[in-house]
């Protein structure tokens, strides 16, 4: 199933990490910046088309302008990403032009891709990119972005870009082999392969201490989720070694693979389960539980057990259980005081509306 699915992937997401663009010194790493483009250009003349979601640029930032460690305060941090982006795509556009391949620099904050209209704009645009045969370099436009506004860090903004195309595959690349158990013991070993996301498999990810990075392995199981309930497998491997993206695309067992739960859930779908920053929650009774996950059905106000946070009528909430557990999100079709107060419609969030976790 591995090998099919991955030498079968005809629209391909790759993701690369502060780690393996930069060096101990926090430069660019151009040398294996240029091996992993050339990666990406023989992949696109074998006939895939790839998006690459690209951190690098704060770390670009930091070497221009002489930081030592990731800025704190959240001015030096943009300054940074404002150097250094462009820096970045200087680099990929130099290197791309060598294998005669155009590069587009796609600069996005939550807002582009939670509010529905530029959701689907941005959609649109990367298409139209890959139909000119252009590979977008896509990062978070961190020189701007701030709190609700962003996407968080680019392991989940890479998951979030594979269910906004969607992607059949999307590939993390960090300095990483991929998924260990007993990391840091001479019993240590690569899981091969991830079937499902539970505790053990989180207990095993760990932040990252790097001084360009703000992810870890535990974001990257995070990306994996998002992917996995939207249909898309995922591998994590180790940029670092070379020829590592070629051996992934050609089937071949490299890094851990994620294998996806199930279908791809349909574009709105997509949009309502990965692209909010919830507005509230719904709590829910065992029997309302059982009908949205057992049997489709629409969330009625008699199932409510309670509301938590405030939300107005179009929001989007999470759906959660007696134990406070997240099983579903939704856009309700009441507010907080409707639904409190005994003035809500029978149907609180429609099937159509919903999308179980």
């Amino acid at each position: 199933m591995r090998a099919k699915l991955l030498a079968d992937a005809p629209l391909v997401v790759v993701k690369l990490g502060s780690g393996i663009l930069t060096d101990a010194r926090n430069r660019l790493a151009t040398p294996r910046i240029k091996q992993l483009v050339g990666q990406i250009a023989r992949a696109r003349k074998a006939g895939r088309e790839v998006v690459l979601v690209s951190s690098g640029a704060v770390a670009a930032g930091m070497e221009a302008l002489g930081c030592q460690k990731r800025p704190a305060r959240l001015a030096e941090l943009q300054a940074c990403a404002a150097v250094g982006q462009s820096r970045l795509m200087a680099c990929y556009d130099e290197l791309f032009a060598a294998h005669n391949l155009q590069a587009a620099q796609v600069l996005l904050t939550h807002d582009d891709l939670r509010d529905h209209d530029r959701h689907l704009n941005a959609r649109n645009t990367l298409m139209a990119l890959l139909d000119h045969g252009v590979v977008p370099v896509i990062n978070q436009n961190d020189a701007v972005t701030f709190n609700e506004l962003t996407v968080g860090d680019n392991d989940k903004l890479s998951a979030l870009v594979a269910a906004l195309l969607p992607a059949d595959l999307l590939v993390q690349l960090t300095t990483a082999d991929g998924l260990i158990r007993n990391f840091g013991r001479p019993n240590a070993r690569l899981i091969s392969i991830v079937r499902n996301i539970d505790d053990s498999i989180r207990r095993l990810a760990r932040g990252t201490q790097s001084a360009t990075s703000i992810g870890g392995m535990a974001s990257k199981v995070d990306a994996a989720q998002i992917a996995g309930r939207a249909g898309i497998p995922m591998v994590i491997a180790n940029g670092v070694k070379r020829g590592q993206l070629t051996k992934i695309l050609a089937g071949d067992s490299v890094g851990t693979f994620f294998v996806p739960s199930g279908d791809k859930l349909k574009g709105r779908k997509r949009w309502i389960a990965f692209f909010h920053h919830p507005k509230g929650a719904l709590v829910v009774d065992d029997g309302a539980k059982a009908a949205l996950r057992e049997r489709t059905k629409s969330l009625l106000k008699m199932g409510i057990a309670k509301c938590e946070g405030e939300f107005a009528a179009g929001d989007v909430v999470r759906i959660c259980d007696r134990n406070g557990t997240g099983f579903a999100q939704g856009i309700t079709r009441h507010a907080r005081a409707e639904i409190e107060n005994g003035s809500a419609g029978k149907v609180v969030v429609h099937r159509d509306d919903l999308v179980i976790l």
